[in-house]
Order: C-alpha cells, then sequence, then structure tokens
C-alpha cells in the first residue's frame, strides 16, 4: 500500500465488531484535506510538465481523447498517475459489474464534486473531493477488443453531420491549405481531391475553429490555431485517423509563460472543442447502427 493510499484508509474493526482505536473525526478530515492538496499539487505540476515538454503534452493529449468526458483536471490526475489507463471506474462500481480489484494493485485518484459552500466574499462554490479510481487493467475484467472504427466514408459523413456551419469543395485554397474556415462567412471550405485521412484531419481541425469560435465577436483564427490543432488531434487518436503527420515537438510558447490555471483554461478550450464534435459523431454513429438491423429486414 502507498503512503499516499494510507492517507485515505477507512478505520479497520476487528472481528468482533469493535474499532481498534477510537474514531478521530479531526484526524480523519485533517486526511483528507491532505489528500485533496496532494491532488491540487499534483494537477499543478503535470500542468506544469506538460507545458514544458512536446512530448509529455502528446501524451496528455492522447489521455484527454480517452476521457473527453473527463474535467481537464481530472485528466492530468489520470496522466500523471496512470497514463496507460483505458476505462476507470471505483471499486463499488467495478463490484456492481462482476469485477473485482487485482490484489495488490493500487488505485488512483481523480476529483469529484461535493457539496456546495459559501466563500467568505459571498459567493457560491463547490467543494471537490478525492475519489480512489482502478482502470480495468488492475481488474478481472476480461480484456476488451481493440475498437472497431468506422470505414472512411461514414467516419468522414459523422464528422459532418449538424456542422454548425457550411461545408463546401473547392479549389481556390492557399497552398498546403486542405481546408479553411471563415469566420466572416462562417463557412468551411475543403480542397478537392483530398484523401479521406487528410480530409478528417483538415476537417476536423476547422470545425474546431469553428467551435472555438461560437461567442466571439471578433475571431482571431491565429489565436486558435494551436488550440484547434490540439483539438484535431484528439479527434483522430479518438476515431482511429492516422496521427503520424501531428507534430508536438515543441509546445506552443505562449503556454509557456501562463500560470497553472490559465494553462487549464487554454486546454479546457481544445477539450471542449474536441468533445462537442465527438458528441455530434457518436450520435450520427449510434443512430446509423439503430437503422442498420431496419435495412436488413427490408432486404429480405
Amino acid at each position: 500500500m502507498s503512503e499516499l493510499d494510507e492517507l485515505f484508509q477507512p478505520q479497520v474493526t476487528t472481528a468482533s465488531g469493535q474499532r481498534e482505536q477510537p474514531f478521530d473525526k479531526e484526524a480523519w478530515a485533517q486526511k483528507k484535506q491532505e489528500l485533496r492538496q496532494w491532488t491540487y499539487e499534483t494537477i499543478d505540476t503535470a500542468t506544469a510538465a506538460i507545458a514544458q515538454n512536446g512530448e509529455q503534452f502528446q501524451h496528455y493529449l492522447d489521455v484527454q481523447s480517452r476521457f473527453d468526458l473527463y474535467s481537464v483536471a481530472n485528466a492530468l490526475l489520470i496522466f500523471a498517475q496512470r497514463p496507460d489507463a483505458t476505462r476507470i471506474a471505483d471499486f463499488d462500481s467495478w463490484k456492481e459489474q462482476g469485477v473485482y480489484i487485482r490484489r495488490k494493485e493500487s488505485g488512483f485518484y481523480i476529483l469529484e464534486p461535493g457539496e456546495e459552500y459559501k466563500r467568505e466574499d459571498g459567493s457560491t462554490a463547490i467543494s471537490y473531493n478525492p475519489k480512489k479510481m482502478f482502470d480495468v487493467a488492475q481488474t478481472t475484467a476480461p480484456k476488451k477488443e481493440s475498437p472497431i472504427y468506422p470505414d472512411d466514408r461514414t467516419r468522414i459523413k459523422a464528422l459532418m453531420d449538424r456542422s454548425p456551419v457550411t461545408i463546401t469543395i473547392g479549389d481556390a485554397l492557399p497552398a498546403e491549405v486542405h481546408a479553411l474556415y471563415q469566420p466572416d462567412t462562417r463557412n468551411i471550405v475543403i480542397r478537392h481531391g483530398l484523401g479521406a485521412s487528410d480530409i478528417f484531419r483538415a476537417l476536423a481541425q476547422e470545425l474546431a475553429h469553428a467551435e472555438i469560435d461560437r461567442g466571439h465577436n471578433d475571431y482571431s483564427r491565429s489565436h486558435y490555431n494551436f488550440q484547434a490543432y490540439c483539438a484535431a488531434y484528439m479527434l483522430c487518436k479518438k476515431f482511429g485517423v492516422e496521427t503520424a503527420s501531428f507534430r508536438f515537438g515543441q509546445v506552443h510558447e505562449r503556454l509557456k509563460e501562463l500560470e497553472p490555471q490559465h494553462i487549464r483554461a487554454e486546454l479546457t478550450v481544445m477539450k471542449d472543442a474536441a468533445h462537442d464534435i465527438s458528441r455530434r459523431i457518436h450520435r450520427m454513429l449510434a443512430q446509423q447502427r439503430q437503422q442498420q438491423p431496419n435495412r436488413s429486414d427490408s432486404i429480405r
């Protein structure tokens, strides 16, 4: 058992049901506070680390792409403690599925919302509590088969589904530009004749621009180029599109100058854009799966 785990162990009882030691509420609260503080410090440390190292930054994006429903802070906690995690749950949730934690496995922590409280200035805030999680690889669950991705045509169709802007095909784009989002006209132009993977990568990046542009009166492509690029990378990772052309040898210089909380704000922009697009893709793919049995029935 790690020192971190020992901070958050429940009170042990004897076989007769008697407590080995009297329950000390203050000590218990202190341990919880220490663990909470450790998670906050870990988030800040991980934030600073990925902002200084392109390889670490890319690893964080890999984690966030797998856990797009999780906040940036929790993705950073997973990155710092269990970067190869693929599916996580707490002890009770695994047990409800008939799955158990393997012996000698140590959990890791994320934060979950707790109760609301009043700040000294009268504003309302939410407290966050550490929650121990386990990855599927730490359990008795059978190994999950490799994901099956949709074919190229279906994947691109899903990416375009319910787009917030008009998408057209054209040949008048600047050299080496595969697609372009134009904020003034709220439309995306894709270069004619691209291969499927190039279409997905380019369109994902420009759709990310369109998502980020929502709510902006004077949108600056140059300011959000890196965020849109990262969102496109996460979408490609999530839906099985080749990512070898993405380069993170150097993290955007602007991130290196920011405080951790401001870096996380930039990461949230990337994550939210990717998540909004991913949600539309999943919706369209789910609808298609529901329709497939009906098509086979009609053929018969």
